[in-house]
């Protein structure tokens, strides 16, 4: 199934698409897709549902974020080798993770902010997890137990602030604006093989970014096992697993992104995402 929400921002609906397409309201079910919903349970109870028989939401002014207040946001770095080549790094031997506030989450189509003194604003599309129950030191085996689902993400990197300023990663990832979700959460039934599905990402009507998730260093397997090692997940957590080479920063020369610029970006069978960079 694919969930999302819909509605102005601070004010969505969490709704589904019917097997035609259509937006169906399913808030008299469950109040809204955050972690309090977001667990096997209470997804899988949609499933025995008559879908066309719910109301139907025909005026969509916007989509919001496919979720809402996760607990976590967790990255992984350089999880695929061309990337980590275009960005003069080695390849990494497991997994590197830095995480992203969750006050960065955004839209799928929203604007994203160029804040002023921001010199080096990049895009990075990347397959998202949704995680759908407690999970704590599991082997790879177990992983898809806990996997609810995946989405559509855009780590939006300020390279200035990530690298060249002192400290972590994260002062470069978490900006307001800096993580685009969805539109969808799409349920693991929906996705026939999760390490085979193409990525791509266009600035401006033009190709940047072509990509598969079968070229990841470690797939969604081995990163919630590997993450589980180090801390516990909780319903909702978002994990966004790496980019594929093509990023502004490993240009010669090294181009980012300005106000005006436009981004489109899509996962196979998880949506797209059309945002546009505003000066703030």
């Amino acid at each position: 199934m694919k969930f999302l929400r819909v509605g102005k921002k601070g004010n969505e609906k969490p709704a589904v698409l019917d097997k035609d397409g259509n937006i169906r309201d399913i808030s008299e079910h469950i109040k809204d897709l955050n972690p309090d919903y977001l667990n096997f349970e209470t997804i899988s109870k949609f499933q025995s549902v008559d879908l066309s028989s719910l109301p139907e939401l025909t005026s969509i002014e916007r989509i919001g974020s496919c979720i809402t207040k996760p607990g976590k946001f967790v990255a992984i770095g350089l999880n695929f080798s061309d990337h980590a080549k275009e960005s003069n790094l080695p390849v990494p031997t497991e997994p590197i993770t830095f995480m992203k506030a969750t006050s960065s989450i955004n839209g799928p189509n929203d604007d994203i902010e160029l804040v002023s003194g921001s010199k080096k604003l990049d895009w990075e599309v990347e397959l998202g997890i949704v995680i759908g129950k407690e999970t704590k030191h599991i082997s790879e085996s177990q992983s898809q137990d806990h996997i609810l689902g995946y989405c559509l993400v855009n780590d939006i990197s300020e390279r200035e602030w990530q690298i060249e300023k002192m400290g972590q990663w994260v002062k470069g990832k978490s900006h307001d604006t800096f993580g685009p979700i969805g539109p969808y959460l799409v349920t693991k039934d929906e996705v026939a093989d999760i390490n085979n599905l193409k990525m791509t990402l266009d600035v401006n009507g033009t190709r940047m970014q072509t990509g598969n998730t079968s070229t990841m260093i470690f797939n969604v397997d081995v990163i919630v096992s590997y993450l589980s090692k180090f801390m516990s997940l909780q319903p909702g957590d978002i994990i966004t697993t790496g980019t594929p080479p093509g990023v502004g920063m490993g240009m010669k020369p090294q181009q980012f992104l300005k106000a005006g610029d436009t981004m489109k970006l899509s996962i196979e069978n998880l949506g797209e995402q059309n945002s546009k960079v505003v000066a703030i």
